[in-house]
């Protein structure tokens, strides 16, 4: 059922495309709605995708016909005809986006399937397809022996990316990772910033050039980083996971890991990325996700008694892959259609035959996007030293000074009983001082916060 739910989101994002409009407030709703039907020895699992809002005002149901019955003979044959969803299914869907712009319905009989299991498949599926239509509210809908699962994939943070010849593309850039609680109202970053690289044409090797594929090929990484640090230059970071994401050139995902991607771990210079080492999750990882995602070895800890709320913050990086396609000759909506249908299926093929200039690019790609958190790591080690500096001095005043008042004065204003205690508190409170650093910036997405009763103010008192 997955395979036939990509097919129609190709078909709508086609046919969307026609008249885009670039505006981030436009509104597009995109409904999926699965339900069963047990009759006396059948099960049948039925599936209805409609689209409505802000779509191409030129989309009409007569006018789509040929391509559907192209669809329903050529790539799913046994899906249709399906019974309509019950109108009220429709309502709430409807009440928030207007009426409806194209609805289609299929079948697949004999179905046996583990619901819990095609449920979290397609949510993965989906929830990779509004990473890259930002634009678009998914609502996913699934009743199944009298139960219903319900998600709603909606967008909080939108970001324009515009690519080299193709229309832009709207990437969420919501972070949803928790800043500490040190942190001040307003200090936050909730989102990332996309970094595009270039753009990498691709050959068509000749065996699938006989399968029918023609035209200029070529791919566009964007990098997407998160979350977003850049107001704290002073903060470690430890990088944990890359996820790499492939759109076919109607923006929709491509389903399923690539071998390709599985082995591209060898073939990447981690000592020249800052990397201690990097490894490819297990195939089970990817049960529930969509795209291929490593893990990032990491280095022994320097300061195993580093307290928790000074621990490297965690990030993660996003590597989107958009796939390009070019043909004056194809022209009709099948035929784009089946074009990426052939691109999908000979993927794995165009990737091995253009296996050394991807692997280059992917690594010039990464290496730039990593630039600035490795210059960040040699910056630390340099801050680390001048605190130790401080720290010595600071206590060599305190301990060699003859005046009692002074030196309880210094104890009494760090809360310690001697000088041994003064050194542990006067270097975290230096630590988290140094760390914390606040920097504005103008491009970041300032973040609504509650304002916690403990800041950094006294500890800057007693520094």
């Amino acid at each position: 059922m997955l395979r036939e739910i990509q097919e129609v989101l190709r078909l709508i994002m086609l046919l969307g495309e026609q008249k885009q409009q670039h505006s981030l407030k436009t509104r597009r709703g995109l409904l999926v709605l699965l339900w069963t039907e047990t009759g006396a020895s059948v099960q049948s699992l039925n599936c209805t995708v409609a689209a409505a809002g802000r779509w191409s005002t030129g989309i009409k149901m007569e006018a789509l016909q040929p391509v559907l019955t192209d669809l329903k003979e050529s790539m799913f044959p046994c899906a249709w005809p399906s019974p309509q969803p019950d109108p009220e299914e429709l309502c709430a869907f409807t009440d928030l986006y207007g009426s409806l712009r194209l609805l289609l319905s299929f079948q697949k009989k004999d179905e046996r399937f583990n619901s819990t299991e095609l449920c979290a498949r397609i949510e993965a599926f989906l929830h990779t397809f509004s990473l890259a239509n930002a634009k678009i509210n998914v609502h996913l809908k699934f009743k199944w022996n009298q139960q219903t699962f319900q998600r709603d994939l909606r967008v909080k943070i939108k970001r324009t990316v515009a690519l080299a010849n193709q229309l832009s593309r709207f990437l969420d850039v919501t972070c949803s990772s928790q800043p500490p609680e040190c942190v001040k109202k307003d200090c936050w970053c909730q989102g990332g910033h996309p970094v595009v690289g270039g753009l990498l044409p691709l050959s068509i090797p000749p065996k699938v050039m006989d399968q029918g594929l023609f035209g200029e090929l070529s791919i566009q990484p964007v990098t997407l980083l998160r979350p977003c640090l850049l107001q704290y230059p002073n903060l470690a970071t430890q990088l944990t996971h890359i996820k790499v994401l492939v759109f076919g050139p109607s923006n929709v995902p491509v389903a399923g890991p690539s071998t390709f991607f599985q082995n591209l771990p060898a073939h990447l210079d981690c000592q020249e990325l800052g990397l201690h080492g990097l490894h490819c999750s297990s195939f089970k990882d990817h049960v529930h996700n969509s795209g291929m995602v490593y893990t990032v070895e990491q280095e022994p800890s320097k300061d195993p008694e580093q307290e928790s709320s000074l621990l490297p913050m965690q990030q993660s990086l996003r590597l989107y892959l958009f796939l390009q396609h070019s043909d004056p000759f194809n022209c009709h909506l099948s035929d784009l259609m089946a074009t990426e249908v052939l691109i999908e299926h000979y993927l794995e093929d165009i990737l091995n035959n253009n296996r050394q200039s991807v692997t280059k690019a992917l690594q010039t790609e990464l290496k730039n996007t990593l630039k600035a958190s490795n210059h960040r790591k040699r910056s630390q080690e340099e801050l680390r030293s001048a605190a130790d500096v401080i720290l010595s001095s600071s206590i060599s005043v305190v301990s060699c000074s003859s005046d009692v008042d002074f030196r309880t004065a210094c104890l009494n204003s760090m809360k310690v009983r001697d000088t041994h205690e003064l050194s542990a508190s006067l270097h975290e409170s230096l630590r988290r001082v140094t760390s914390w650093k606040f920097t504005p910036r103008d491009r970041c997405y300032s973040a609504q916060m509650e304002e916690h009763p403990e800041s950094d103010d006294a500890t800057q008192r007693e520094i």
